[in-house]
């Protein structure tokens, strides 16, 4: 994402490129403590409370926050925090409340983006002015929708550590998702070349996109992405 605001940098104005870039600050510290801060909850709920003896069930960004998951969140617009430890010898359905702790995170994204997009309704519907405050407002509000929708997506991969992996293990066999978990370090690995050779721009940009706009008609906005 930083990258492609640098690229673009130079079809904007000066405090368009600042509000962005303030923007995606912001959005680390709310967007991926919520995501955490969701997994948390659904794990206490369900019975386990590892995470809360943790200090996990909070929203201080400070204790969720993954230095690598970060940058590569702030360069590439795809990112992840540090993982909820979870146990899951304390659910009573352990596949069932382990895939619903992992679904926790993505959806609240996606809350947080259609919050965010009828707020932009909202601001539309209030005023047609194009006064600098209205559009830096809009711009920040369809920054911030635009990116929990792109986390969203980013961590539906069913790739360790991401939360896709979780759901999709309980749903394939036990041999399959054994192997998942038994080479996550080399699927990790190229995760990392994927996102770092632009590989999975296009496909996940496509996703984001498609469910962007999905939110919007719902939101009842044309669409925007």
């Amino acid at each position: 994402m930083l990258f492609t605001v640098i690229r673009n940098a130079q079809h904007m104005e000066f405090w368009q490129l600042l509000l962005i870039l303030f923007g995606y600050v912001v959005l680390i510290l709310v967007m991926l403590p919520v995501h955490e801060l969701a997994h948390a909850f659904v794990a206490n709920k369900l019975g386990d409370d590892t995470a809360r003896w943790h200090g996990r069930l909070t929203a201080n960004p400070f204790a969720h926050l993954d230095l690598w998951g970060t940058l590569m969140l702030f360069v590439f617009g795809f990112g992840y925090a540090r993982p909820v430890p979870v146990n899951p010898r304390n659910f009573r359905n352990p596949k069932r409340d382990m895939a619903l702790v992992a679904l926790a995170g993505p959806v609240s994204n996606l809350l947080m983006a259609a919050i965010s997009l009828l707020l932009y309704r909202v601001v539309l519907s209030i005023t047609s002015s194009a006064a600098v405050v209205t559009v830096a407002w809009l711009v920040l509000v369809w920054t911030f929708a635009s990116v929990n929708i792109g986390l969203a997506v980013f961590n539906l991969l069913p790739i360790p550590p991401l939360d896709g992996s979780r759901i999709f293990g309980a749903i394939l066999p036990a041999r399959m998702a054994f192997a998942m978990d038994r080479y996550a370090g080399q699927i990790r690995i190229l995760l990392f070349v994927l996102i770092a050779t632009g590989a999975l721009s296009t496909p996940l940009s496509f996703l984001s996109d498609k469910i962007g706009n999905l939110l919007c008609m719902i939101c009842g906005l044309p669409a925007l992405f």
